[in-house]
């Protein structure tokens, strides 16, 4: 099996059936990949609703899908890595797209050594013909080198767990941290950093299409000032401690520029 892809829902609507019709649609042989679905916080009608699509439409796909009590994206996550059986790992959030040929690119782009396939951004809102933007701009520029180790200057595309293709070696045993419902997927790229060698871009027609929408974790109401001050000072520490636990394994400009876009997240949100 070559690539696990994880994928976390809470309550799914009908972007959920959007982001497993793209997955269907994926130019990688069926046999190649499995889907893992964690349904978190949530059970009926949920679980039948996605068991019943994932037996109608997604019959040659290998799917798993688990249910699990606990609500949250982190928990979720951790439990697909507990069973992952690909050789690669990647995530997708439930809201979200991919182009056809996404697996395949970014398959060819990552290998067993360290190197982590990437693709670019776009944006959209509701429709994939609404789109908004596109990370980053000069994308194709990023494919002209071809490979990038200079992980500080990529910091777009280490904000968020997606996007990306792991080998399981550079995971291995570390998961997201539980206790952060805001930055923990960055937290969670740092951490696995020390592993990363360099990044190779996948060509502009790979494409993972992030949608853009109201009610999505990064607009929830627990988002207060008081909350994210927190989360900064929280996240600074938990960064810190990575890096100065092994500052020889990591970056010292790639953990400087995590703090900083902790603290000019900070500032843009509060101040």
């Amino acid at each position: 099996m070559d690539i696990s892809v994880i994928l976390p829902t809470y309550k799914p609507r009908h972007y959920l059936w959007e982001c497993l019709s793209s997955i269907n649609k994926q130019t990688l042989p069926k046999k190649c990949y499995e889907v893992i679905i964690v349904i978190n916080g949530c059970k009926e009608p949920y679980f039948s609703e996605v068991s019943n699509y994932c037996r109608d439409y997604l019959r040659d796909v290998q799917v798993r899908i688990i249910q699990i009590d606990e609500g949250g994206v982190s928990l979720a996550r951790n439990v697909a890595l507990d069973i992952a059986q690909g050789d690669f790992i990647t995530f997708i959030d439930d809201d979200d797209i991919i182009s056809n040929n996404y697996l395949e690119e970014l398959l060819n782009h990552s290998d067993s050594e360290g190197c982590v396939g990437i693709c670019r951004i776009v944006a959209f809102r509701d429709k994939l013909n609404h789109q908004l933007y596109t990370i980053p701009n000069n994308y194709n520029r990023y494919v002209a080198i071809k490979e990038y180790k200079q992980l500080y200057k990529l910091s777009s595309f280490f904000s968020g767990p997606t996007v990306k293709l792991f080998h399981r070696s550079i995971i291995g045993e570390r998961r997201f941290n539980m206790n952060f419902k805001n930055g923990e997927d960055a937290l969670f790229n740092f951490l696995v950093s020390d592993k990363i060698t360099k990044v190779s871009f996948a060509s502009s027609t790979a494409i993972y299409y992030r949608r853009v929408r109201d009610g999505s974790a990064s607009t929830a109401s627990y988002n207060t000032k008081s909350y994210r001050a927190k989360n900064c000072f929280n996240l600074i520490c938990a960064f810190s401690y990575i890096y100065f636990k092994s500052p020889l394994q990591y970056s010292l400009l790639f953990y400087i520029t995590r703090i900083m876009a902790v603290i000019k997240g900070l500032m843009y949100n509060v101040f």
